[in-house]
């Protein structure tokens, strides 16, 4: 297998022929053929090969070649030879899947739209690259009427094969539940297309995965799925502090910070709509007969958790969200990392909740003075041990990971949740520009290591 990068041209020509340059023709060894097999994305054509004169590394395809595998656009691309049946492959076609509102045309993929243009405007140098919803599959022909980026920055439509790759990015939790997309998903895995990030993680899932993990599960605090409520108070009795939370849930919504003070009671700080709540409970039954008001009798698809003494900054405790990426080298990578500062009395470090963002040398530096290097270099080694361990137990394609991680006053790392779908709101951190401009190049890299258009060093 040789990749060669090269120019592509449209001719107004009807026939099925692709007209080669003669340097091109030696590196994807065409000399002498009269025939080659192209393809793009599920796509192939058998065309005619035509050697011409003209210096560097082009490729014109006829009308018929362009129409017969729905080639996008002209322009440099990366050409696959693979030296069986003469077959040379066009891209890689790179797809990314995700939905928003159908009416309209400047946002169709609603608050991701601004993400998804980043990446279509760098994956364009590279690769032919669009996005799509799962309504502009068409099975019958096996064609994608996909969004791609014009040079002014606007989407335009076009009809293509199937890509080589799919990213998903589906934004809803619940649409992924659903029949239609658990057989979308099914679809592109019988026709062998990578499809990674498969869906969101439930949290007591990932739980399982790492509970018999020996490499991995001291950084787990102790977690019960589906409490009894005598568990519940088991772990308060041992730890003080627990936190109750919905194995679904995001953005810390429906989140509880409980925490158990001898000859005073039970304190439990959760939000509302209207703001942060603190509650007192003078016994654990008034307590447990709130939550089962609230949640149902049986406390299910909620997760208990060992509550952990965070660092603090300005008296606010400080959690981080590491940003993880495969690279196009199929390693694990710490990309981002964003400090997150608890707001006063969240029980959360969500921004939304009034939390605030802070590098991590800032955090850790207040927390550890000089130490706070070697302190980020552990977490970071963590964070890819973890990454890998949550890798080799689930048994779809993952790419990118979010972790949130704490550290407490010992320098003890803790893993409290791990995304398959992490946001982006650490990346509009001023000093985090450059590390969500690389989050971007390593979707793409891995991408490209997905569809097999990696040169031979980086095999």
């Amino acid at each position: 297998m040789s990749l060669t990068f090269c120019n592509v041209h449209f001719t107004q020509q009807p026939q099925s022929i692709v007209y080669v340059s003669g340097s091109l023709l030696k590196k994807l060894k065409l000399s002498g053929k009269k025939k080659v097999n192209l393809r793009l994305g599920a796509d192939r054509i058998y065309a005619s090969v035509k050697p011409i004169r003209k210096p560097g590394n082009h490729l014109y395809l006829a009308s018929g070649v362009r129409r017969g595998i729905r080639v996008p656009k002209t322009g440099s691309i990366f050409l696959r030879s693979l030296n069986q049946n003469d077959e040379v492959q066009i891209g890689p076609l790179i797809g990314v899947l995700s939905d928003g509102p159908t009416s309209s045309a400047q946002q169709p993929f609603g608050s991701r739209t601004g993400f998804i243009k980043s990446l279509l405007r760098e994956g364009s140098r590279m690769c032919y690259i669009f996005a799509f919803t799962p309504r502009d599959i068409n099975w019958q022909d096996e064609t994608v009427n996909g969004f791609f980026l014009n040079e002014s920055g606007s989407f335009y439509r076009q009809r293509v094969p199937l890509p080589d790759v799919v990213y998903n990015r589906l934004p809803s939790r619940r649409a992924e539940t659903t029949t239609s997309i658990h057989q979308l998903r099914e679809r592109f895995i019988r026709r062998r297309i990578p499809f990674f990030n498969w869906s969101f993680f439930n949290k007591s899932d990932i739980y399982r995965l790492l509970e018999h993990d020996a490499a991995v599960n001291r950084y787990v605090p102790e977690s019960i799925i589906n409490p009894t409520g005598d568990q519940i108070k088991d772990m308060l009795e041992r730890h003080s502090i627990v936190y109750y939370k919905p194995s679904g849930g995001s953005l810390g919504n429906g989140i509880y910070r409980i925490s158990y003070v001898p000859q005073s009671g039970y304190f439990v700080r959760y939000r509302k709509k209207s703001g942060n709540a603190l509650q007192k409970f003078g016994s654990f039954g008034a307590l447990m007969r709130t939550l089962q008001r609230r949640h149902g009798h049986g406390l299910r698809s909620y997760v208990v958790q060992q509550g952990i003494r965070l660092i603090e900054v300005d008296g606010c405790p400080i959690d981080f969200r590491f940003h993880m990426h495969k690279n196009g080298r199929n390693q694990w990578a710490v990309v981002g990392i964003g400090a997150k500062k608890a707001g006063k009395g969240s029980v959360t470090t969500h921004i939304k909740n009034g939390g605030s963002l802070l590098t991590p040398q800032q955090a850790l530096t207040r927390a550890f003075g000089a130490k706070g290097e070697e302190v980020l270099r552990r977490a970071k080694q963590v964070a890819v041990t973890l990454a890998e361990s949550i890798e080799r137990h689930h048994e779809h394609l993952i790419g990118e990971l979010g972790f949130d991680l704490g550290i407490d006053k010992d320098e003890n790392i803790w893993m409290f949740e791990a995304n398959a779908k992490p946001g982006r709101s650490i990346f509009k951190h001023p000093q985090l520009k450059v590390e969500g401009r690389a989050s971007i190049q390593h979707i793409l890299d891995h991408c490209m290591y997905l569809s097999k258009f990696r040169r031979r060093e980086e095999a």
